[in-house]
């Protein structure tokens, strides 16, 4: 084999490889990268304003934050049958299921990328 088909053999076997590398690693503009909700301790689940939270669930944000977002929507609501579609600059959205004297009810707010959902029982 001349010196020439080997050069070319060899820079095309490069250029493969080169080729290759970018795509397995990830470039600096794919955009964010997905996180997974992590759950958050409640503590006293009746010191958010309300009777009861049962969970809190966070998405790129910390528990500590959310946790201020949720007593921040409980100050929000006024009244055990309230509603607070945005405190401060969050979006909310809540879904209520009433029983006989009570609600069980599922909140999901968002701010860009940030999600914080909770669950709460209120007592009317």
């Amino acid at each position: 084999m001349s010196r020439l088909p080997r050069l070319a053999v060899l820079l095309a076997a490069a250029a493969l490889l080169v080729a290759a590398v970018p795509a397995s690693a990830p470039a600096a503009d794919d955009g964010p990268i997905a996180t997974a909700a992590k759950r958050c301790s409640v503590g006293d689940s009746r010191s958010y304003g309300t009777t009861y939270v049962l969970w809190i669930r966070a998405r790129n944000i910390s528990c500590r934050k959310a946790k201020r977002l949720v007593r921040k929507f409980h100050d929000c609501r006024q009244g055990a049958r309230g509603r607070c579609p945005s405190p401060g600059r969050w979006r909310c959205r809540e879904n209520r299921d009433f029983g006989v004297g009570s609600f069980d009810s599922v909140v999901r707010c968002r701010k860009g990328g940030k999600r914080v959902n909770h669950r709460y029982t209120q007592w009317t």
